[in-house]
C-alpha cells in the first residue's frame, strides 16, 4: 500500500465531543528523514518503498494529511508524582487513526488545547530514545508501543539546552490511560465513563462483550494484564521512570517512554528520573506503583463496578497474581522448567546478591545461560563475587531437580537472557551523532534491538559492560 492509499478508520471520533479536540499539526522548518522503520511498516500494509516518498516525511511533519483523517488530541487526567492533575491529555500528540487495528499519532506536533503552556514539541533525545526503545522492548517480547518514523529538522527548542525539534510516529492498539477514566469520574460524568468503558472493551477485551459482569471481568484483566507487564519489567531490568497513571496503558502496554533506563550493575532502589527527588518511581519500588495505579483505577471505575469485588482482586495482585507472575518470568530466565517450593527462596536470595555484588545485570543472566558449575566465569563480573558463590549452591541444589539436560536448559535460557539491550549510554551515543547528521548509530541500534537474543559478533562491542564512569545515567522528564 501506498501513502496515498492510506485509509484510516477514527472510532474514537463517535465519542462525544470531551474526549477529544480537532487539532491542526503544526509543522517543523526543513524537516528530514532520520529513520523509517520497515518492521513496523508491515503492521499497516505500507510498502517499505514508501521511506524514500517525500510524502512520508510529510505526513509525520503534518504538512500531508490523508484524505478522510481529521488529527485530534485525546483528553484524560491522571495522577502525577501522587498528586491529581484534573486534566491533562495529549499535551504535544496529535492522533490520525488506526489502520488495521495500529492507532497512529505524531508526537511533538506543535501545541493542542492540553499543551498547558508547553510548546507541545519534542527535542531530538527525547524522540530519538522513544523511537529505539520502544520498538527494542517489543523485541524482547515486552508489551510496547511501537514506533513507525522519525524526522528531524532546523526548528529549535530550549530545553536543557538548545536542541532540534523532532517527531516521531508512534503506533499502538490503544492509546487509552488509566487517567483517561480518572477524568470523567472526577468530573462525575458517569455517563461517559460509561461510553469509554464500552469502547475500551470493544476495542482491547473484545471476547468480553457479552459476557455477564463485563465491566468486573474488564477490571480484572486489567489488573492481571499490568501484573504481567511489571513482572517482565523488573525480571529485564527496565525502569519507567514516570509510572503516573496518565502513562499506563489500560491495555496492558509500556506506554510513553521519557526518562527510562535499563539496570547497569543492578541496584534494586535504583532511581532514572532526575526529577523524582523522592524515588516513588525506582525500580524496586514499580510492582507497588502499579499496585497504587491500579487502585486509583479501582476507584474511577467505581459508579460502574461493586467496589469489594475490585479490592479483593487488588488483593489477590500483591498476594498472588504478581508474585506468580514474576516468578514465573524469573523461573524462565534461571532455566527451570519444574516448580518448587523453594523457588521464592531462591529468587529473592538472587535478587539479594546481585544487589550486594556490584555487577551488571544483563551480562550476568547471559553468562548464567552457559553455567555448568564453573563458577570463574561469573565471579569475573563481579565487585563482590561472594554472595553470587552463596546463591550458586542454592542454584547447583536446584538444579539436580531439573530433568532437562544442560544443554537443553542452556538453549532455553539463551532464548529468554538477552545479549544485547539499549543502554543509555549506547543511546546518548547515538543522540550526539544525530545531532552532527550522523544516524549510523540509530541505524545501528535499531537492528541491535531487532536481534537481542543472537550472536551478533560485528556488534560484540555492544555486550559489553558499561564503562564505569557512564553506569547509571539519569535523565530529567525534560530529556
Amino acid at each position: 500500500m501506498t501513502l496515498n492509499n492510506l485509509t484510516f478508520q477514527t472510532d474514537y471520533l463517535t465519542l462525544d465531543g470531551e474526549f477529544y479536540d480537532f487539532t491542526t499539526p503544526q509543522p517543523l522548518e526543513s524537516p528530514y528523514l532520520i529513520h523509517f522503520n520497515d518492521t513496523t511498516a508491515k503492521l499497516i500494509d505500507l510498502d517499505t518503498q514508501e521511506k524514500d516518498n517525500p510524502l512520508f516525511v510529510s505526513l509525520l511533519n503534518g504538512t500531508y494529511v490523508p484524505k478522510d483523517v481529521r488529527p485530534f488530541s485525546m483528553c484524560y487526567a491522571g495522577y502525577q508524582f501522587g498528586n491529581y492533575a484534573p486534566r491533562l491529555g495529549d499535551g504535544r500528540t496529535i492522533n490520525l487513526g488506526s489502520i488495521n487495528g495500529w492507532h497512529l499519532q505524531t508526537k511533538g506536533s506543535g501545541e493542542t488545547l492540553y499543551s498547558r503552556m508547553s510548546d507541545g514539541r519534542a527535542a531530538l533525545p527525547s524522540s530519538i530514545r522513544e523511537y529505539l526503545m520502544s520498538e527494542a522492548m517489543y523485541h524482547l517480547g515486552i508489551p510496547s508501543t511501537r514506533a513507525l518514523g522519525i524526522i528531524g529538522s532546523e526548528t529549535k527548542l530550549l530545553r536543557n539546552n538548545i536542541e532540534d525539534a523532532a517527531i516521531v510516529m508512534r503506533l499502538s492498539p490503544s492509546w487509552i490511560r488509566f487517567g483517561s477514566f480518572e477524568y470523567f469520574y472526577y468530573t462525575k460524568a458517569y455517563d461517559k465513563l460509561k461510553s469509554l468503558t464500552d469502547y475500551v472493551i470493544a476495542e482491547s477485551y473484545p471476547h468480553l462483550q457479552q459476557e455477564e459482569d463485563s465491566y468486573f471481568k474488564f477490571f480484572c484483566e486489567v489488573l492481571e494484564r499490568t501484573a504481567k507487564l511489571i513482572a517482565q519489567w523488573q525480571a529485564i531490568g527496565f525502569c519507567h521512570g514516570v509510572m503516573n497513571t496518565d502513562n499506563m496503558s489500560i491495555a496492558g502496554l509500556t506506554i510513553d517512554y521519557g526518562p527510562f533506563a535499563m539496570l547497569d550493575d543492578f541496584k534494586f532502589g535504583f532511581i532514572c528520573n532526575k526529577t523524582d527527588k523522592a524515588g516513588r518511581y525506582s525500580y524496586g519500588d514499580q510492582p507497588n506503583v502499579a499496585y497504587w495505579n491500579l487502585t486509583m483505577l479501582s476507584k474511577a471505575l467505581s459508579p460502574l463496578i461493586d467496589k469489594e469485588k475490585m479490592q479483593q482482586k487488588l488483593d489477590d495482585y500483591g498476594e498472588f497474581i504478581y508474585p506468580n507472575a514474576y516468578i514465573d518470568v524469573m523461573r524462565k530466565k534461571m532455566g527451570l522448567l519444574s516448580e518448587d517450593t523453594q523457588d521464592v527462596k531462591l529468587i529473592t536470595d538472587l535478587v539479594e546478591a546481585l544487589h550486594d555484588s556490584y555487577i551488571d545485570n544483563t551480562i550476568f543472566f547471559r553468562t548464567l545461560c552457559r553455567y555448568n558449575g564453573e563458577r570463574m566465569p561469573i565471579f569475573e563480573l563481579a565487585m563482590n563475587p561472594i554472595p553470587l558463590d552463596n546463591w550458586l549452591n542454592l542454584y547447583d541444589e536446584r538444579l539436580k531437580k531439573e530433568t532437562r539436560s544442560q544443554e537443553e536448559r542452556q538453549e532455553a535460557m539463551l532464548k529468554t537472557n538477552p545479549k544485547y539491550i539499549l543502554k543509555n549510554y549506547m543511546l546518548d551515543k547515538a543522540i550526539t551523532l544525530a545531532k552532527e547528521g550522523d544516524f549510523s548509530m540509530v541505524e545501528t541500534l535499531h537492528h541491535i534491538s531487532k536481534h537481542p537474543y543472537d550472536e551478533l559478533p560485528e556488534y560484540e562491542a555492544f555486550a559489553q559492560e558499561t564503562p564505569e564512569e557512564l553506569k547509571n545515567i539519569c535523565l530529567s522528564c525534560s530529556s
